[in-house]
């Protein structure tokens, strides 16, 4: 349920401005983390960001298991959040409002999450607001470069990928987005097919580099419609049939063979994006003013330096400014976390002990749900 900060505790003033401290809390996939930051000259100062990850835990299974990772995340949210206030020289008595990611994600790290904060504001006293996961990643520009609204962003991770309009800290629109794998999942899968390892995405680009992109003309999926929505099963599904004929052919794949395959698969992935890009640029300028353009984007697969000099590419391009924060706060993390709930409580955003955990929240509620999306409803 959300509220403002009068019906939490009608006695709390609201500091809007510099110095607001807030702690935030993320458990959504499968990196535990907990971080301290203050408002500080119009962007985030992060005095501390603590993140453990579980890579070891699901390494033999070649991909996150929930339960697996639920577990961890209930064993270790508490001395994450510990960590992050000794860096930060702080107590929870400092804080003004704790933050949490409520969803979307996995839903056992997120209730894991949720729960507690919850227990931390009880305890504190603090209001507690709850973030939307995807919010995260979107104000993430504004936390480490302090730009203005509106702007677009290309979210790119390992289980989302959309072009959203940034117009406030709780208004988004939604310009597109992929119906199937998002990109990084599928970095993950073509790194399980090739026999890489996880995470897939730093071992496929790594491969990648000693590869000739030429050799395997892939798809490029959706191309041929005007929107801004993409695929990458389609893909994967061509990869996997590239290596197999290589197998049927040669009885096994050479280090050539799997470099060529990465190359390929990769500059496949970059160019759709920069085309997609393109037109998702394009239907940002009919929805949003802006005499700075800015086009930023955020999760682990911006780290890719083939993808990111082609969106670089297209933004120069196109006149926009070209905006990748730090790796560190691209990927999973709970300062962006803190950050969002930070601008949602200056707007007076917060919420009860009702707040429920998540594994669907759209950031557009307006918008279609995507194909795939399942019963449940859109996940993003």
């Amino acid at each position: 349920m959300l509220g403002t900060i009068a019906d939490f505790a009608p006695n709390y003033e609201a500091g809007v401005g510099e110095n607001l401290t807030i702690l935030g809390i993320e458990s959504s996939c499968d990196d535990t983390a907990a971080a301290v930051v203050r408002a500080c000259a119009g962007r985030g100062d992060v005095l501390s960001s603590v993140v453990i990850g579980q890579e070891a835990l699901h390494a033999d299974f070649g991909g996150v298991v929930p339960e697996i990772a639920a577990r961890a995340h209930a064993e270790r949210l508490d001395g994450a959040v510990e960590q992050a206030l000794v860096q930060a020289g702080l107590r929870l008595a400092d804080m003004d409002a704790i933050a949490v990611t409520a969803g979307p994600g996995l839903i056992g790290g997120v209730v894991s999450g949720v729960m507690m904060a919850k227990g931390l504001s009880a305890g504190s006293g603090k209001p507690l607001v709850g973030v939307n996961h995807l919010a995260g990643h979107a104000l993430t520009p504004r936390m480490t470069d302090g730009i203005a609204y509106p702007y677009l962003m290309l979210l790119v991770s390992g289980g989302h990928c959309q072009f959203l309009a940034v117009l406030g800290p709780g208004e988004f629109r939604r310009l597109g987005g992929t119906i199937d794998d998002a990109p990084g999942e599928a970095f993950d899968k073509t790194a399980k097919l090739l026999g890489l390892g996880y995470p897939g995405g730093p071992l496929v680009e790594q491969e990648a580099q000693d590869g000739d992109a030429a050799r395997f003309n892939f798809p490029r999926p959706l191309l041929d419609r005007p929107n801004c929505d993409m695929s990458f099963s389609g893909l994967k599904t061509a990869l996997r049939r590239a290596r197999d004929h290589i197998i049927a052919e040669k009885g096994g794949l050479s280090v050539g063979d799997r470099a060529d395959l990465c190359a390929s698969f990769q500059h496949a992935v970059a160019q759709t994006l920069a085309k997609k890009t393109a037109r998702a640029i394009a239907a940002f300028r009919d929805v949003a003013h802006s005499d700075a353009p800015v086009l930023a984007v955020a999760g682990g697969v911006a780290a890719n330096q083939c993808v990111g000099a082609a969106l670089r590419d297209v933004a120069m391009a196109e006149g926009f400014e070209f905006l990748a924060p730090p790796l560190k706060y691209c990927t999973d993390n709970a300062a962006m976390i803190a950050w969002a709930g930070l601008e949602q409580f200056q707007a007076g955003h917060v919420d009860d002990f009702t707040l429920a955990a998540r594994p669907r929240w759209p950031l557009d509620r307006t918008a279609a749900p995507m194909l795939g999306s399942g019963k449940k409803g859109a996940k993003a």
